[in-house]
């Protein structure tokens, strides 16, 4: 790879979303720099290349930026064209991933940061269910959507899985601050058995935040401007 197709990723190691884009290239095997962006003041690179937003990830490539988790999980996957493919090849296939990966940013994951904010034990209650409530949708998808198969994209890790994955480090942050279980074997079986897959997959357990560095992660965060990610 030439210089002027050097590849660089903004980010932060705690966020679910960079770690998308990590997954992705590391799928892809592509060489990348990693630049660790400072949450309380964000550096002139970030703030040119994501003028809309100024968020984290932003990838660059060939000096030109690409914001936005799953747009920039598309864009590897379609200009590292070489297998394996992370979106699925069937254009129902694609449209289906798409629409759980957009019910997880939407709905699912800002309910689940909300829980370690709820005020009062009767909301918290309210947001557990919810989120229970989205996993047990989850596990019927993921039934549905492998096929029997190891993983949502199959015998692969794919486009789905990188979506939902990026979320089980701070699911598990969750479940510790709640004092409740969300996503178990008794629970959701066939989830429960994915995530442990899914986390040592190789292009997973490089970028996995462990556990307790993202817990003390969560309760700076918390202290500093009172939300979790």
């Amino acid at each position: 790879m030439s210089k002027g197709e050097e590849v660089k990723l903004l980010g932060v190691w705690a966020s679910p979303f960079v770690m998308r884009a990590r997954i992705a290239l590391n799928i892809k095997s592509v060489s990348y720099e990693f630049l660790e962006e400072n949450l309380g003041s964000k550096s002139q690179i970030l703030l040119q290349s994501n003028p809309v937003h100024k968020k984290v990830p932003v990838l660059i490539h060939a000096d030109k930026p690409v914001c936005e988790s799953l747009i920039i999980v598309e864009y590897v996957d379609q200009l590292w064209s070489s297998a394996p493919s992370i979106l699925p090849s069937h254009p129902h296939d694609r449209a289906t991933a798409r629409f759980w990966a957009a019910y997880l940013d939407d709905k699912w994951y800002p309910t689940l940061k909300s829980i370690a904010g709820a005020k009062g034990e009767q909301e918290r209650k309210v947001r557990v269910q919810q989120v229970e409530e989205g996993i047990a949708l989850l596990e019927d998808a993921y039934k549905k959507i492998s096929k029997s198969k190891t993983f949502f994209g199959g015998d692969h890790i794919g486009y789905l899985d990188i979506a939902f994955g990026c979320f089980l480090g701070w699911l598990r942050v969750t479940e510790t601050v709640a004092g409740t279980a969300l996503m178990d074997e008794d629970k959701t079986p066939g989830l429960a058995k994915w995530a442990e897959r899914f986390c040592e997959d190789d292009a997973v357990k490089p970028v996995m935040p462990d556990t307790k560095k993202l817990l003390e992660f969560f309760y700076v965060l918390r202290a500093r401007f009172g939300g979790s990610a």
